[in-house]
Protein backbone atom coordinates (compact mmCIF):
# COMPACT_ATOMS: atom_id res chain seq x y z
CA UNK A 1 0.00 0.00 0.00
CA UNK A 2 2.82 2.10 0.88
CA UNK A 3 4.66 1.42 -2.58
CA UNK A 4 1.21 2.53 -4.21
CA UNK A 5 1.12 5.93 -2.60
CA UNK A 6 4.75 6.69 -3.05
CA UNK A 7 4.29 6.14 -6.83
CA UNK A 8 0.88 8.03 -7.29
CA UNK A 9 2.85 10.58 -5.03
CA UNK A 10 5.90 10.63 -8.32
CA UNK A 11 3.42 10.55 -10.53
CA UNK A 12 1.13 13.82 -9.15
CA UNK A 13 4.70 15.70 -8.48
CA UNK A 14 6.07 14.65 -12.00
CA UNK A 15 2.95 16.39 -13.83
CA UNK A 16 3.28 19.09 -11.75
CA UNK A 17 6.40 20.59 -12.83
CA UNK A 18 5.49 19.29 -16.50
CA UNK A 19 1.99 21.94 -15.79
CA UNK A 20 4.73 24.31 -14.71
CA UNK A 21 7.07 24.12 -17.56
CA UNK A 22 6.84 27.31 -19.53
CA UNK A 23 7.79 25.28 -22.81
CA UNK A 24 4.13 24.31 -21.94
CA UNK A 25 2.33 27.06 -20.17
CA UNK A 26 3.02 29.90 -22.89
CA UNK A 27 1.65 29.11 -26.13
CA UNK A 28 -1.30 31.48 -27.37
CA UNK A 29 -3.93 29.04 -27.58
CA UNK A 30 -6.75 30.17 -29.52
CA UNK A 31 -10.22 29.29 -27.67
CA UNK A 32 -12.37 31.30 -29.54
CA UNK A 33 -12.22 30.76 -32.84
CA UNK A 34 -10.04 33.97 -34.18
CA UNK A 35 -9.22 33.65 -37.73
CA UNK A 36 -6.70 35.48 -39.87
CA UNK A 37 -6.68 37.65 -42.79
CA UNK A 38 -4.26 38.79 -45.42
CA UNK A 39 -3.58 41.69 -47.29
CA UNK A 40 -3.46 41.77 -51.50
CA UNK A 41 -1.55 44.10 -53.11
CA UNK A 42 -3.86 46.94 -54.20
CA UNK A 43 -6.41 46.44 -51.41
CA UNK A 44 -5.49 47.84 -47.46
CA UNK A 45 -9.00 46.40 -46.42
CA UNK A 46 -8.04 43.03 -44.89
CA UNK A 47 -9.36 39.76 -46.21
CA UNK A 48 -9.95 36.73 -43.93
CA UNK A 49 -8.56 33.64 -44.42
CA UNK A 50 -11.28 31.19 -42.78
CA UNK A 51 -8.51 29.48 -41.07
CA UNK A 52 -7.91 29.52 -37.04
CA UNK A 53 -4.69 31.34 -36.25
CA UNK A 54 -2.65 30.79 -33.12
CA UNK A 55 -2.11 28.13 -31.76
CA UNK A 56 -4.98 25.13 -31.69
CA UNK A 57 -3.71 22.50 -29.09
CA UNK A 58 -0.65 21.81 -26.72
CA UNK A 59 -0.15 18.29 -25.32
CA UNK A 60 2.51 16.63 -23.93
CA UNK A 61 4.20 13.58 -22.46
CA UNK A 62 7.34 13.50 -20.04
CA UNK A 63 10.07 14.67 -22.25
CA UNK A 64 7.70 16.48 -25.18
CA UNK A 65 5.29 19.03 -25.49
CA UNK A 66 3.72 18.88 -28.87
CA UNK A 67 1.82 21.93 -30.80
CA UNK A 68 -0.79 21.69 -32.93
CA UNK A 69 -0.84 24.48 -35.67
CA UNK A 70 -1.81 26.37 -38.57
CA UNK A 71 0.87 28.66 -38.75
CA UNK A 72 -1.71 31.50 -39.59
CA UNK A 73 -0.93 34.37 -37.31
CA UNK A 74 -3.83 36.95 -35.83
CA UNK A 75 -1.87 40.22 -36.91
CA UNK A 76 -2.78 40.45 -40.48
CA UNK A 77 0.21 39.29 -43.26
CA UNK A 78 0.96 40.55 -46.61
CA UNK A 79 0.81 41.87 -49.11
CA UNK A 80 4.24 40.90 -50.28
CA UNK A 81 5.74 43.41 -52.53
CA UNK A 82 8.80 41.31 -54.26
CA UNK A 83 6.85 39.49 -56.64
CA UNK A 84 6.60 36.31 -54.26
CA UNK A 85 2.81 34.54 -55.62
CA UNK A 86 2.17 32.98 -52.39
CA UNK A 87 0.31 33.35 -49.48
CA UNK A 88 0.26 32.11 -45.40
CA UNK A 89 -1.68 28.97 -46.22
CA UNK A 90 -2.89 25.97 -43.37
CA UNK A 91 -0.11 24.32 -42.69
CA UNK A 92 -1.82 21.92 -40.44
CA UNK A 93 1.50 21.33 -38.33
CA UNK A 94 2.55 19.45 -35.48
CA UNK A 95 6.10 20.34 -33.81
CA UNK A 96 7.45 18.22 -31.84
CA UNK A 97 9.92 19.54 -28.81
CA UNK A 98 11.94 18.78 -25.94
CA UNK A 99 11.14 19.67 -22.27
CA UNK A 100 14.34 18.80 -21.35
CA UNK A 101 16.76 20.85 -23.31
CA UNK A 102 20.57 19.82 -23.20
CA UNK A 103 23.28 21.53 -24.24
CA UNK A 104 25.59 20.14 -26.95
CA UNK A 105 28.83 19.51 -25.54
CA UNK A 106 30.15 17.95 -28.85
CA UNK A 107 30.22 19.33 -32.25
CA UNK A 108 27.49 21.96 -32.56
CA UNK A 109 24.84 21.57 -35.26
CA UNK A 110 24.12 24.00 -37.84
CA UNK A 111 20.77 25.56 -38.76
CA UNK A 112 19.34 24.65 -42.12
CA UNK A 113 17.26 25.86 -44.16
CA UNK A 114 13.37 25.96 -44.01
CA UNK A 115 11.86 25.52 -39.95
CA UNK A 116 14.42 25.80 -36.96
CA UNK A 117 12.02 26.40 -34.22
CA UNK A 118 8.24 28.14 -34.06
CA UNK A 119 7.29 31.11 -31.74
CA UNK A 120 4.36 31.08 -29.97
CA UNK A 121 1.61 32.15 -32.02
CA UNK A 122 2.73 28.68 -33.88
CA UNK A 123 4.25 30.48 -36.82
CA UNK A 124 7.52 29.24 -38.11
CA UNK A 125 10.94 30.57 -37.88
CA UNK A 126 13.55 30.31 -40.34
CA UNK A 127 17.60 31.31 -39.69
CA UNK A 128 19.13 34.05 -41.64
CA UNK A 129 19.44 31.89 -45.53
CA UNK A 130 16.95 32.57 -47.81
CA UNK A 131 18.44 29.42 -50.33
CA UNK A 132 19.71 31.99 -52.37
CA UNK A 133 23.99 31.35 -52.49
CA UNK A 134 26.82 32.62 -54.86
CA UNK A 135 27.79 30.36 -57.86
CA UNK A 136 31.48 30.99 -58.09
CA UNK A 137 31.96 29.17 -61.28
CA UNK A 138 29.14 31.68 -63.46
CA UNK A 139 29.91 34.65 -61.14
CA UNK A 140 26.17 34.64 -60.51
CA UNK A 141 23.70 33.97 -57.82
CA UNK A 142 21.96 30.66 -57.41
CA UNK A 143 19.45 29.01 -55.84
CA UNK A 144 15.62 30.20 -55.05
CA UNK A 145 13.31 31.52 -57.61
CA UNK A 146 14.60 33.40 -60.68
CA UNK A 147 18.11 32.16 -60.55
CA UNK A 148 19.65 28.61 -61.90
CA UNK A 149 20.59 25.42 -58.94
CA UNK A 150 23.41 25.59 -56.61
CA UNK A 151 25.51 22.83 -57.36
CA UNK A 152 25.36 20.06 -55.60
CA UNK A 153 21.57 21.12 -55.42
CA UNK A 154 19.86 23.00 -52.63
CA UNK A 155 21.47 21.47 -49.31
CA UNK A 156 25.37 21.71 -51.19
CA UNK A 157 28.03 23.68 -48.56
CA UNK A 158 28.19 26.94 -50.74
CA UNK A 159 31.07 29.53 -49.63
CA UNK A 160 29.00 32.91 -49.87
CA UNK A 161 24.95 32.38 -48.62
CA UNK A 162 22.66 35.18 -48.97
CA UNK A 163 21.09 36.99 -45.79
CA UNK A 164 17.47 36.83 -46.39
CA UNK A 165 16.47 40.11 -43.66
CA UNK A 166 18.92 42.26 -45.74
CA UNK A 167 18.08 40.94 -49.79
CA UNK A 168 14.73 40.25 -49.20
CA UNK A 169 13.51 43.51 -47.06
CA UNK A 170 11.06 44.48 -50.00
CA UNK A 171 9.29 41.21 -49.59
CA UNK A 172 8.48 41.31 -46.04
CA UNK A 173 5.00 42.47 -44.87
CA UNK A 174 4.62 44.93 -42.02
CA UNK A 175 5.35 42.32 -39.41
CA UNK A 176 8.36 41.38 -40.81
CA UNK A 177 7.51 38.10 -42.10
CA UNK A 178 6.60 36.46 -45.92
CA UNK A 179 6.13 32.67 -46.66
CA UNK A 180 7.81 30.29 -48.46
CA UNK A 181 5.42 28.04 -50.48
CA UNK A 182 2.86 29.15 -48.59
CA UNK A 183 4.42 28.72 -45.09
CA UNK A 184 4.49 32.02 -43.19
CA UNK A 185 7.50 32.53 -40.98
CA UNK A 186 9.76 35.06 -39.41
CA UNK A 187 13.72 35.31 -39.83
CA UNK A 188 13.95 37.85 -37.42
CA UNK A 189 12.13 39.96 -34.40
CA UNK A 190 8.47 39.51 -35.59
CA UNK A 191 7.73 43.45 -34.50
CA UNK A 192 6.23 45.87 -37.09
CA UNK A 193 8.67 47.42 -39.26
CA UNK A 194 6.44 51.27 -38.04
CA UNK A 195 7.20 50.24 -34.72
CA UNK A 196 11.31 50.94 -35.08
CA UNK A 197 12.74 53.35 -33.43
CA UNK A 198 14.67 54.28 -37.25
CA UNK A 199 12.17 53.39 -39.36
CA UNK A 200 13.70 51.16 -42.65
CA UNK A 201 10.53 49.83 -44.72
CA UNK A 202 7.56 52.07 -45.75
CA UNK A 203 5.32 48.57 -46.06
CA UNK A 204 3.14 49.53 -42.63
CA UNK A 205 2.20 53.23 -44.06
CA UNK A 206 -0.07 51.75 -46.79
CA UNK A 207 -0.40 48.17 -45.62
CA UNK A 208 -0.97 48.51 -41.66
CA UNK A 209 -0.74 45.43 -39.35
CA UNK A 210 1.30 44.70 -36.41
CA UNK A 211 3.10 41.65 -35.48
CA UNK A 212 3.64 38.95 -32.19
CA UNK A 213 4.57 41.84 -29.81
CA UNK A 214 5.66 45.13 -29.17
CA UNK A 215 9.72 46.18 -27.97
CA UNK A 216 9.42 47.90 -24.73
CA UNK A 217 12.62 49.06 -23.01
CA UNK A 218 11.24 49.08 -19.62
CA UNK A 219 9.99 45.40 -19.60
CA UNK A 220 11.82 42.43 -19.63
CA UNK A 221 10.83 41.01 -23.05
CA UNK A 222 8.35 37.81 -23.04
CA UNK A 223 9.35 34.28 -24.06
CA UNK A 224 8.29 34.07 -27.90
CA UNK A 225 9.29 30.84 -28.79
CA UNK A 226 11.05 27.62 -28.76
CA UNK A 227 13.99 26.67 -30.94
CA UNK A 228 14.51 23.03 -32.54
CA UNK A 229 16.72 22.27 -30.02
CA UNK A 230 13.84 22.93 -27.00
CA UNK A 231 15.40 26.51 -25.51
CA UNK A 232 13.65 29.23 -25.27
CA UNK A 233 13.43 32.24 -27.52
CA UNK A 234 12.89 35.94 -25.85
CA UNK A 235 12.28 39.04 -27.50
CA UNK A 236 15.04 41.70 -27.47
CA UNK A 237 15.72 43.46 -23.93
CA UNK A 238 16.83 41.27 -20.82
CA UNK A 239 18.32 41.90 -17.44
CA UNK A 240 21.91 43.19 -17.93
CA UNK A 241 23.56 40.39 -15.66
CA UNK A 242 23.07 36.24 -16.25
CA UNK A 243 22.30 36.17 -12.02
CA UNK A 244 19.00 38.75 -13.23
CA UNK A 245 20.13 41.88 -11.56
CA UNK A 246 21.49 45.05 -12.82
CA UNK A 247 18.13 46.64 -14.82
CA UNK A 248 17.31 46.39 -18.17
CA UNK A 249 19.18 46.39 -21.25
CA UNK A 250 19.23 45.52 -25.03
CA UNK A 251 20.88 41.85 -25.22
CA UNK A 252 23.49 42.69 -28.06
CA UNK A 253 24.64 40.02 -30.74
CA UNK A 254 27.97 38.64 -30.44
CA UNK A 255 28.62 39.45 -34.06
CA UNK A 256 29.63 41.92 -36.26
CA UNK A 257 30.28 43.20 -40.06
CA UNK A 258 33.92 42.50 -40.84
CA UNK A 259 36.17 44.93 -42.58
CA UNK A 260 36.41 43.82 -46.00
CA UNK A 261 36.29 45.47 -49.43
CA UNK A 262 36.69 41.51 -51.11
CA UNK A 263 35.07 38.15 -50.32
CA UNK A 264 38.18 35.28 -50.60
CA UNK A 265 38.24 33.78 -47.54
CA UNK A 266 36.14 33.45 -44.16
CA UNK A 267 36.44 35.72 -40.97
CA UNK A 268 37.97 32.25 -39.79
CA UNK A 269 40.91 32.58 -42.74
CA UNK A 270 39.62 29.84 -44.48
CA UNK A 271 40.18 30.45 -48.63
CA UNK A 272 37.09 29.92 -50.41
CA UNK A 273 36.14 30.09 -54.09
CA UNK A 274 36.31 34.45 -54.32
CA UNK A 275 32.32 35.82 -54.38
CA UNK A 276 31.24 39.08 -55.40
CA UNK A 277 33.37 42.23 -54.46
CA UNK A 278 31.37 44.71 -51.56
CA UNK A 279 29.68 47.00 -53.78
CA UNK A 280 26.09 48.86 -53.95
CA UNK A 281 24.78 45.45 -55.83
CA UNK A 282 26.33 43.35 -53.16
CA UNK A 283 26.77 45.45 -50.06
CA UNK A 284 28.47 44.30 -46.82
CA UNK A 285 25.92 42.15 -45.58
CA UNK A 286 24.28 40.58 -48.41
CA UNK A 287 26.30 37.66 -47.36
CA UNK A 288 26.07 35.52 -43.71
CA UNK A 289 29.76 35.06 -44.18
CA UNK A 290 30.28 39.14 -44.22
CA UNK A 291 30.07 38.75 -40.46
CA UNK A 292 32.22 38.07 -37.60
CA UNK A 293 31.53 36.60 -34.42
CA UNK A 294 33.94 38.40 -31.71
CA UNK A 295 33.81 37.50 -27.65
CA UNK A 296 33.04 39.78 -25.11
CA UNK A 297 34.24 38.61 -21.83
CA UNK A 298 32.91 39.58 -19.04
CA UNK A 299 30.39 41.69 -21.08
CA UNK A 300 26.82 39.68 -20.04
CA UNK A 301 24.64 41.09 -22.03
CA UNK A 302 25.98 40.14 -24.80
CA UNK A 303 25.46 36.76 -26.50
CA UNK A 304 27.63 33.50 -27.49
CA UNK A 305 28.05 32.53 -31.14
CA UNK A 306 25.08 30.12 -31.17
CA UNK A 307 22.86 34.32 -30.28
CA UNK A 308 22.13 32.57 -26.61
CA UNK A 309 23.34 32.74 -23.06
CA UNK A 310 22.47 30.93 -19.66
CA UNK A 311 20.47 33.45 -17.86
CA UNK A 312 17.97 34.12 -14.89
CA UNK A 313 14.19 35.30 -17.02
CA UNK A 314 11.11 36.14 -15.81
CA UNK A 315 10.10 32.41 -16.06
CA UNK A 316 13.03 30.75 -15.32
CA UNK A 317 13.89 32.22 -12.37
CA UNK A 318 16.70 28.97 -11.64
CA UNK A 319 17.84 29.94 -14.77
CA UNK A 320 18.31 28.23 -18.59
CA UNK A 321 20.18 28.83 -21.27
CA UNK A 322 17.71 31.13 -23.87
CA UNK A 323 17.86 32.56 -27.57
CA UNK A 324 17.12 36.67 -28.06
CA UNK A 325 16.01 38.12 -30.76
CA UNK A 326 18.29 40.41 -31.53
CA UNK A 327 18.16 44.00 -32.50
CA UNK A 328 20.47 47.01 -33.02
CA UNK A 329 20.18 50.30 -31.17
CA UNK A 330 17.36 51.67 -33.56
CA UNK A 331 15.84 48.45 -33.11
CA UNK A 332 16.39 47.28 -36.53
CA UNK A 333 16.56 43.13 -36.54
CA UNK A 334 20.58 42.12 -35.65
CA UNK A 335 22.86 38.99 -37.46
CA UNK A 336 22.27 36.93 -36.50
CA UNK A 337 18.57 37.88 -35.77
CA UNK A 338 17.21 34.65 -33.12
CA UNK A 339 19.21 31.06 -33.59
CA UNK A 340 22.05 30.37 -35.56
CA UNK A 341 24.31 30.05 -37.56
CA UNK A 342 24.72 27.08 -35.21
CA UNK A 343 22.29 25.54 -32.21
CA UNK A 344 23.70 25.58 -28.98
CA UNK A 345 21.74 22.49 -27.62
CA UNK A 346 21.70 19.18 -29.08
CA UNK A 347 18.59 19.35 -31.64
CA UNK A 348 15.54 16.76 -30.99
CA UNK A 349 12.49 18.77 -32.26
CA UNK A 350 10.98 18.30 -35.25
CA UNK A 351 7.63 18.83 -37.18
CA UNK A 352 5.86 15.66 -37.08
CA UNK A 353 2.69 13.95 -38.70
CA UNK A 354 0.94 12.35 -35.65
CA UNK A 355 1.83 11.70 -31.96
CA UNK A 356 2.48 8.17 -30.84
CA UNK A 357 2.86 8.75 -27.47
CA UNK A 358 0.47 8.71 -24.40
CA UNK A 359 -0.29 12.45 -23.89
CA UNK A 360 -2.19 15.10 -21.53
CA UNK A 361 -3.69 17.78 -23.36
CA UNK A 362 -2.48 21.39 -21.60
CA UNK A 363 -5.90 23.82 -21.02
CA UNK A 364 -4.96 27.18 -19.41
CA UNK A 365 -6.87 28.86 -16.50
CA UNK A 366 -5.06 32.01 -16.80
CA UNK A 367 -7.47 35.38 -15.73
CA UNK A 368 -6.87 37.79 -17.96
CA UNK A 369 -3.53 39.93 -17.21
CA UNK A 370 -4.24 43.44 -15.50
CA UNK A 371 -2.82 46.27 -17.33
CA UNK A 372 -2.27 49.72 -16.36
CA UNK A 373 -2.20 52.87 -18.14
CA UNK A 374 1.99 52.87 -18.97
CA UNK A 375 0.66 49.33 -21.23
CA UNK A 376 -0.83 50.99 -23.29
CA UNK A 377 -1.61 54.14 -25.86
CA UNK A 378 -3.81 56.08 -28.03
CA UNK A 379 -2.18 57.41 -31.09
CA UNK A 380 -2.42 59.81 -33.31
CA UNK A 381 -4.43 61.81 -30.48
CA UNK A 382 -5.56 64.62 -31.54
CA UNK A 383 -6.91 62.49 -34.17
CA UNK A 384 -9.92 63.47 -36.79
CA UNK A 385 -9.46 60.30 -38.98
CA UNK A 386 -8.42 56.69 -37.27
CA UNK A 387 -7.30 56.56 -34.11
CA UNK A 388 -4.89 53.32 -32.92
CA UNK A 389 -4.88 52.12 -29.61
CA UNK A 390 -1.29 50.09 -28.93
CA UNK A 391 -0.81 47.17 -26.18
CA UNK A 392 2.75 47.10 -25.54
CA UNK A 393 4.38 43.75 -24.89
CA UNK A 394 2.94 40.81 -25.96
CA UNK A 395 -1.11 40.19 -25.70
CA UNK A 396 -1.58 36.41 -24.24
CA UNK A 397 -5.64 36.52 -24.19
CA UNK A 398 -8.05 38.64 -26.71
CA UNK A 399 -9.09 41.96 -25.28
CA UNK A 400 -11.81 44.08 -25.61
CA UNK A 401 -11.01 48.09 -26.29
CA UNK A 402 -14.14 50.70 -26.06
CA UNK A 403 -14.71 54.30 -26.98
CA UNK A 404 -16.99 56.24 -25.24
CA UNK A 405 -18.28 59.76 -25.13
CA UNK A 406 -17.98 62.04 -22.09
CA UNK A 407 -21.35 61.27 -21.11
CA UNK A 408 -20.07 57.06 -20.95
CA UNK A 409 -22.40 56.39 -23.52
CA UNK A 410 -20.86 53.44 -26.24
CA UNK A 411 -19.63 54.32 -29.41
CA UNK A 412 -17.53 51.42 -30.66
CA UNK A 413 -16.13 48.55 -29.45
CA UNK A 414 -13.13 46.33 -31.04
CA UNK A 415 -11.56 43.27 -29.70
CA UNK A 416 -7.37 43.53 -29.35
CA UNK A 417 -6.90 40.00 -30.81
CA UNK A 418 -4.55 37.14 -28.56
CA UNK A 419 -0.82 37.39 -30.39
CA UNK A 420 -1.43 40.88 -31.83
CA UNK A 421 -0.93 44.70 -30.44
CA UNK A 422 -3.11 46.60 -32.37
CA UNK A 423 -6.70 47.92 -33.18
CA UNK A 424 -8.55 50.91 -35.08
CA UNK A 425 -11.12 52.59 -34.50
CA UNK A 426 -12.62 54.97 -37.25
CA UNK A 427 -13.46 58.22 -36.16
CA UNK A 428 -13.93 60.26 -39.11
CA UNK A 429 -18.07 60.97 -38.57
CA UNK A 430 -17.50 61.34 -34.86
CA UNK A 431 -18.33 65.51 -33.51
CA UNK A 432 -15.26 67.71 -32.82
CA UNK A 433 -14.38 66.47 -29.12
CA UNK A 434 -13.12 64.27 -26.07
CA UNK A 435 -13.76 60.98 -25.86
CA UNK A 436 -12.45 58.08 -23.63
CA UNK A 437 -10.91 55.10 -24.57
CA UNK A 438 -10.49 51.63 -22.44
CA UNK A 439 -8.84 48.66 -22.86
CA UNK A 440 -10.17 45.29 -20.51
CA UNK A 441 -7.99 44.78 -17.67
CA UNK A 442 -7.04 48.69 -17.19
CA UNK A 443 -9.65 50.42 -14.78
CA UNK A 444 -8.29 53.68 -15.96
CA UNK A 445 -9.43 54.95 -19.40
CA UNK A 446 -7.48 57.52 -21.73
CA UNK A 447 -8.48 60.62 -23.40
CA UNK A 448 -9.12 60.78 -27.37
CA UNK A 449 -9.48 64.71 -28.36
CA UNK A 450 -11.30 64.36 -31.93
CA UNK A 451 -10.99 67.25 -34.22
Amino acid sequence: MKKSFFTIALFCASALQAQLNPAITNWLINTSGLTGSHYVQGNSTPISDNVQANVQAVQYSTNFVYVTTTGIPAYVTGPFLDGNPSLATNQNAIFKLSLNPSANTGTLTSTTGGNIGIFINGVALFDYRDGVAWNAQTNSLCGGPGNPPCPGGPNANMPWNRDAVLAEKGGFDCAKGHPAMGNYHHHQNPSAFKLDLQVISNICDIYDADGLYVIDSMQHSPLIGLAADGFPIYGAYGYQNTDGTGGLTRILSGYQLRNISVRTHWADGTDVADGPPVSTTYPLGYFREDYEFISQPGQQAYLDASNGRFCVTPEYPNGTYCYFATVDANWNSAYPYVVGPKYHGVVTGSKVTSITEPVTTYTSDAGLQELDAADWKVWPNPSHEVAMVQVNGLTTQSRKVTLYDQQGRLIAQKTLAQGSTIVYFEIDTLYQGLYLVRVEGDAQAKTLVVR
